[in-house]
């Protein structure tokens, strides 16, 4: 564990700089947010680069508060008169803002004050031409994975690093380095016979170079999901169990996590609104978000206030423990901050999740397909058809229809229905394949019984 101290970088002496002089010019408290880093992004598409992009940037937002008066700015320019005036401004606008009483920093006590090393960040420094060439090695292997790919939409390598110093008032000076490399490719399959066309694509973020999969395999699994897809049909409508892949599982816990968000709760916008000890899923579910997961995509020592992130139990054998909240959006519903602020440069703090999952269970996927004689395995979700204050869920769906406990045949254009509230509810297995790939994720689930519309 390291102590939290004033770091002697350049950037930590020129945030509690621009503090000091938003204090002459009369702010009661304030915070700032010093990000620098840099990014490189390539899209082949069919062998050929087809977008490129390479930048490195660094900005400073200004948050500062006239009692309950507040005001956010930013700039790129770190000159001193620059600053000096961003100051100005800032103060001067924050005096002619309404006064929100629930605004202002949290107590300095709750400050972090010490963070593990949690292995956010990797110096590797790759070369270009490196980049592009894993680009093209993942959309090749994809394009001579089987003679129906005929077409490609492209692979997309980007990196990033960077770092991000907050401070505030309070006396905090906070610094954390990270990396993220990811590799996407979207292959085209067609049908010899029909002509029918279909894509699906395949794609991996992590931290660490070395833990990419290689190109070969994501292309080879991006052209296999892409071919099982040829030949899909619609169905009849009817209520059958539904089987949620990693993928759209995730999304279906993206809707919990959006509705545990304290501003949507506040503003009375959740069917999850006064549910706290409640049971609102099944006793299959168990959900944490950890802030403290080593390497973990959404992993940080210290959130977007300076407090320290932590774990927390958000649903416990389906009974909802927690929300997700910043200092603001506590206060609001008179609940503590979970270490949850999420802040972007010259932006107030909202709220969003580090690493929300839910834990995997004991069944593999193949065993969960196997359980159902009749119903839907879904692999992609189309559309946003979800109500956030009623529950109520109708999306677009693709995936394939299982008969007798096996993948039968691939689907299409059908959508499925239901509401959340009850959809939780009937989850009746969980599957032991849990794979970040964002910073929700969820293992295949089964749901009882919804409606899929089709024919």
């Amino acid at each position: 564990m390291s102590d939290l101290l004033p770091q002697t970088n350049g950037y930590a002496q020129l945030a509690a700089d621009v503090l000091a002089r938003a204090k002459q010019c009369g702010a009661t408290e304030a915070d700032i947010v010093v990000a620098d880093g840099e990014t490189f992004s390539v899209q082949v598409r069919v062998g050929v680069v087809d977008r490129l992009s390479k930048a490195r940037e660094k900005r400073l937002g200004l948050r500062v508060f006239v009692g309950k008066r507040s005001a956010c700015t930013s700039t790129s320019d770190f000159s001193t008169e620059s600053l000096h005036r961003l100051v100005d401004e800032t103060c001067t606008l924050a005096k002619a803002v309404v006064p929100d009483e629930v605004s202002g920093l949290p107590d300095a006590a709750q400050m972090a004050t010490q963070w593990p090393d949690l292995d956010l960040y990797d110096s590797t420094k790759l070369d270009p031409d490196l980049q592009i060439e894993l680009a093209k090695r993942a959309e090749a292997a994809a394009m001579t994975a089987d003679p129906r790919i005929t077409n490609s939409e492209g692979a997309d390598f980007d990196s990033s690093s960077g770092r991000l110093v907050l401070g505030n008032s309070h006396g905090f000076i906070g610094e954390y380095r990270s990396s993220s490399f990811s590799l996407a490719v979207s292959p085209i399959a067609t049908d010899p016979e029909s002509g029918g066309m279909q894509r699906d694509s395949w794609y991996e973020v992590q931290r660490k170079f070395t833990k990419l999969s290689s190109p070969e395999s994501i292309g080879q699994e991006a052209a296999r999901r892409a071919l099982r897809r040829l030949g899909a049909r619609k169905v009849a409508t009817k209520r059958v169990p539904v089987i949620f892949d990693q993928e759209t599982a995730g999304s279906m816990l993206g809707n919990l996590c959006s509705a545990v968000s304290g501003y949507g709760l506040y503003k009375r916008a959740s069917f999850l609104l006064d549910q706290l000890g409640n049971r609102i899923a099944s006793d299959l579910i168990t959900v944490y978000d950890d802030g403290r997961m080593e390497g973990g995509l959404g992993s940080r020592p210290f959130d977007g206030e300076g407090l320290a992130t932590r774990k927390n139990t958000i649903v416990e054998r389906g009974v909802l423990k927690s929300y997700l909240l910043d200092t603001y959006s506590g206060k609001k519903l008179g609940l503590a901050s979970t270490g949850n602020a999420s802040r972007s440069v010259g932006e107030s703090p909202s709220v969003g999740p580090t690493n929300f999952y839910l834990v995997p269970g004991s069944k593999s996927a193949q065993e969960i397909i196997a359980s159902v004689k009749d119903g839907l395995y879904v692999t992609e979700l189309i559309g946003f058809g979800i109500n956030m204050v009623t529950g109520d869920y109708s999306r677009g769906a693709c995936g394939f229809w299982i008969e007798n406990g096996e993948l039968a045949y691939p689907v299409e254009e059908i959508t499925i229905a239901g509401n959340l509230k009850e959809m939780f509810k009937d989850i009746e297995m969980v599957g032991n394949d849990l794979v970040f790939r964002g910073r929700v994720a969820s293992p295949t689930l089964k749901l009882a019984e919804l409606m899929v519309a089709g024919n």
